[in-house]
């Protein structure tokens, strides 16, 4: 790599660290640390929500989606955007009653607090496994483009991101996410104009993308295996997005830290309209490099973009790309840094000893940040060392994880909402019954290749959208069924 995009890395990270250093001269409580004081502005809450949802593997993997087939992944974010206005309706106003730390506060006001300890957990437990994988997987395109291991990068990454998310708290996460959304955007500008270029012109990379289909949006196909499809999109991206957005402690921090519900609604809205702009401008990157030429047969998909950005974008511009990447992969390390140290001090510290002290909840936060730090930056490497010799179906096992539980994370607050008979055993059994059957589920595949499992490999070709409607279903139907049983208190 040359000096210069050397120095274009480096004064990103001195940016970022700069601005951790720059907000944590006005924290003295938890609130200061966990929610920003409660006085972020929308704009910058709404960008940070698309940095923490665009991790580094998406900067690269979706450009590869529209070289290689078409745009008809864009389906799934109409859905995304539709799940967020039920988010702003129904969800939103329930976090804005009262003073709430997190998102799973309010599951204990309506069903106690060992619902609201099971609901931190799962969120904890697959956070960590999930984020660790996304970690490790956007380290896999940087050590390519950087010429570092694997595990250097990780570590590299994980160090100066906790550094930054360990002094200045959300306040950090939300600046350093604007920074790094403008970073990668900028760059993604920068490489679809080269690829124009080399493609001849704007005009003549859309022409032959679209006269060879690469251009189709719509696919109105009713398929449960097929990935891209309109009802799959809007369905199963319209509940993957109100749990990631509704009861997600990642997002659902963010937007508690904002002035008002107003200003929440209009983060959270604004944020699926600006989701569906970035992966349009990543999927036409994608276009221009195969009108280009540059995305030969035989080139993995993942490699497209990658080694697009090492051949072709002039000195200074690959770095900032490499930047873009960086800043992709880091902005998924100190949002779920923040996150995880939140929900596992109000969720659980402060609920089981009772301490509501705000100087001591803040320095005991700092602590869970340096320890989820750590944890997050351990987890990357066990993957990495779990997927030497090419076991990537691992990785892409692991990366499904989101999805086991994110459909029982949504049954719970409908349930809370809507069934008024409904306890707390039957949220406990509800989410424990979805979690161990969308277990099966995700690694049915897998699990259909051993003796007398043979039924599960129909359940194997179901498409990944599907996965948290049916979380949800189960959810729902679980715990209607348990709220029908007769309850302790009423047969006593």
């Amino acid at each position: 790599m040359a000096p210069l995009d050397l120095a274009v890395i480096l004064a990103y990270f001195a940016l970022t660290l700069g601005a951790g250093l720059w907000v944590s001269r006005s924290q003295s409580t938890a609130g200061d640390y966990f929610l920003g004081a409660r006085n972020l502005p929308a704009w910058a809450i709404l960008f940070s929500i698309v940095a923490t949802e665009t991790s580094a593997i998406t900067v690269i993997s979706v450009p590869g989606l529209g070289a290689r087939g078409d745009f008809t992944f864009l389906q799934l974010t109409f859905g995304y955007l539709l799940g967020r206005f039920g988010v702003a309706l129904w969800l939103l106003p329930g976090y804005f009653r009262g003073d709430q730390e997190t998102a799973y506060q309010r599951i204990e006001t309506r069903f106690g607090p060992t619902s609201r300890r099971l609901v931190s957990v799962v969120f904890l437990v697959t956070r960590l496994l999930g984020d660790g994988v996304r970690i490790f997987a956007g380290s896999i395109p940087l050590a390519l483009l950087t010429g570092w291991s694997v595990p250097m990068a990780i570590v590299v990454m994980g160090g100066i991101t906790l550094v930054y998310t360990l002094l200045g708290g959300l306040k950090a996460v939300v600046w350093s996410d604007v920074i790094q959304l403008a970073v990668y955007v900028t760059g993604g500008l920068a490489a679809l104009g080269i690829a124009w270029h080399l493609a001849g012109g704007a005009g003549e990379a859309l022409a032959a993308a679209g006269a060879a289909g690469k251009l189709r949006i719509l696919n109105p196909v009713f398929s449960f295996t097929q990935t891209y499809t309109l009802l799959g999109g809007i369905v199963g991206g319209a509940l993957l997005s109100a749990a990631s957005h509704g009861t997600d402690q990642l997002i659902v921090q963010r937007l508690l830290a904002t002035r008002s519900l107003r200003d929440a609604r209009i983060a959270v809205v604004g944020s699926g309209v600006a989701v569906i702009l970035q992966f349009f401008l990543f999927l036409l990157i994608g276009s221009a490099i195969w009108a280009a030429g540059m995305a030969p047969e035989g080139m993995p998909a993942d490699q497209i973009f990658s080694r697009f950005i090492l051949d072709q974008l002039p000195t200074g511009l690959s770095g900032l790309m490499v930047a873009g990447i960086l800043a992709a992969a880091m902005s998924t390390i100190s949002s779920s840094i923040n996150a995880l140290a939140s929900s596992v001090t109000h969720d659980l510290y402060a609920s089981w000893t009772g301490t509501t002290d705000p100087g001591r909840l803040l320095r005991i936060g700092r602590g869970f940040s340096a320890a989820w730090g750590v944890l997050l930056i351990g987890a990357a490497l066990f993957f990495d060392q779990l997927s030497r010799g090419g076991d990537t179906p691992v990785v892409v096992l692991a990366l499904s994880i989101a999805s086991i539980t994110y459909g029982a994370l949504l049954g719970t607050y409908v349930l809370a909402a809507r069934v008024a008979r409904a306890r707390g055993r039957d949220v406990v059994g509800s989410v424990l019954a979805s979690v161990v059957v969308m277990l099966l589920v995700v690694f049915s595949a897998s699990l259909s290749a051993l003796p007398g499992m043979g039924w599960l490999a129909p359940v194997g070709q179901l498409a990944w959208p599907w996965y948290v409607p049916i979380g949800t279903a189960l959810t729902l139907g679980t715990g209607l069924a348990l709220s029908a049983l007769p309850h302790a208190e009423q047969t006593s």
